[in-house]
C-alpha cells in the first residue's frame, strides 16, 4: 500500500516522530521477547556456535562485497555499501519471525542475540576496509576515523541499545519475577502484528520514495542489491544445512545474512563516513534488498531450506 501510493502520487506521509516510535517499539518488543526466550532456552553450546556463526558471517560479507562494489565506487562509498550489507535489517529479521508464527514453524528466543551481534562487526569492517584502502592511494589522504568513533558509532547506537536492553530486561523478568512477563504480555504480544502493519507501511513508502535514486546509479547497484543478499543467503543456507539448524532458526539465520540495514549503518557513516553518499546505501537497502526479501526472498529461503532437510 505504502509503494503504491507513492507510485499513484498520493500524499500519504507517516510523520516522523510516529514512524520512529514504532521503530522503537518493534525493537523493545521484539528485544524483550528474545530475552524471555534465551532464558528459556538457555545457553547451549549449539546456541554458542550459531552465535559465532552469525558474527563470523557479519565480518566476511563486508571483506568479499568490498572488492566488488571498488569496481564501481570509491572506497567510501563502497565501505559504506559493504557495511550495510555485512549488517542486519531488524525489520526484515521481524517480519521473517512473523511469518513462522502464521506458518507454525518453531523458531527459538536466542536469535534475538544474534540480530544484536550481527549489526556492528560489519560496521566497523567497513571502516577498516575504508582505512585500508584509502592508505594504499597515493592520491588520497586516509579519512579513518579514530578507534574511539568507530566503537561510538557502530557500537553504542540506539538500535543496539535498545534491542541488547530490553533483551536483559526481558531475561531478567523471566528470571526473578515471571508474572513480569504476563503482565507486560499485551504490549509485547497483542499489539505487536497492528504496529508492525504500520510500520511496513512507512517502510514501503519509504522505499518506493528512494527508487528515482537509483538510477542515477545505474542497474550495477540494483543487480548488486538483489544477487549479493541471494548469494549471502545461499552461504548461509548452505552452514545451517552443515549445522544441522532446525528449519526455523536457518531462516532467520538466513535472512540475517542476507538482509541489509538501512537504520544502524546510515546512522553510523553519517559520522563515520561523512563523504559517503547516503542516497546509495540507502536506496539499496531500502529501496531494494528490503522489498526483495520480503516479497521474494523470505518464502524463497525458506522453501530451500524445508527441501533440504526433508
Amino acid at each position: 500500500m505504502g509503494a503504491a501510493a507513492v507510485c499513484l502520487r498520493i500524499n500519504l506521509e507517516i510523520p516522523p516522530p510516529i514512524s520512529k516510535l514504532l521503530s522503537i517499539y518493534l525493537l523493545i518488543a521484539i528485544g524483550f521477547k528474545g530475552g524471555v526466550e534465551l532464558v528459556r532456552s538457555g545457553l547451549s553450546g549449539s546456541v554458542v556456535t550459531v552465535l559465532l556463526m552469525c558474527l563470523m558471517m557479519a565480518i566476511v560479507v563486508p571483506l568479499y562485497g568490498f572488492p566488488i562494489l571498488r569496481r564501481r565506487f570509491g572506497p567510501e562509498d563502497s565501505a559504506a555499501l559493504a557495511a550495510s550489507f555485512g549488517s542486519i535489517s531488524a525489520v526484515t529479521f521481524i517480519t521473517a519471525s512473523s511469518f513462522l508464527n502464521e506458518i507454525k514453524v518453531e523458531h527459538s528466543g536466542f536469535m534475538i542475540a544474534a540480530l544484536a551481534l550481527m549489526e556492528s562487526p560489519a560496521i566497523v569492517m567497513g571502516l577498516i576496509l575504508n582505512g585500508r584502502s584509502q592508505s594504499q592511494s597515493k592520491n588520497t589522504p586516509s579519512t579513518s576515523p579514530q578507534l574511539s568513533t568507530i566503537i561510538q558509532t557502530s557500537i553504542l547506537n540506539t538500535s543496539v541499545y535498545l534491542l541488547l536492553g530490553s533483551l536483559v530486561v526481558g531475561a531478567l523478568s523471566e528470571t526473578f519475577d515471571h508474572s513480569g512477563v504476563e503482565k507486560i504480555a499485551p504490549f509485547t504480544n497483542q499489539i505487536f502484528y497492528g504496529v508492525l502493519c504500520l510500520f511496513l507501511l512507512e517502510m514501503g513508502i519509504s522505499a518506493a520514495s528512494r527508487i528515482g535514486e537509483l538510477k542515477k546509479s545505474g542497474l550495477f547497484l540494483i543487480a548488486f542489491s538483489i544477487l549479493f543478499p541471494v548469494l549471502n543467503a545461499f552461504v548461509a543456507i548452505a552452514l545451517a544445512s552443515l549445522f544441522k539448524l532446525d528449519p526455523g532458526n536457518a531462516l532467520l539465520f538466513v535472512i540475517l545474512c542476507a538482509s541489509a540495514s538501512y537504520i544502524a549503518v546510515p546512522a553510523a557513516m553519517k559520522t563515520a563516513l561523512p563523504h559517503s553518499n547516503p542516497s546509495l546505501y540507502l536506496s539499496a537497502a531500502l529501496g531494494v534488498t528490503f522489498p526483495f526479501n520480503i516479497i521474494v526472498g523470505i518464502p524463497l529461503y525458506f522453501s530451500v531450506i524445508e527441501r533440504l532437510s526433508a
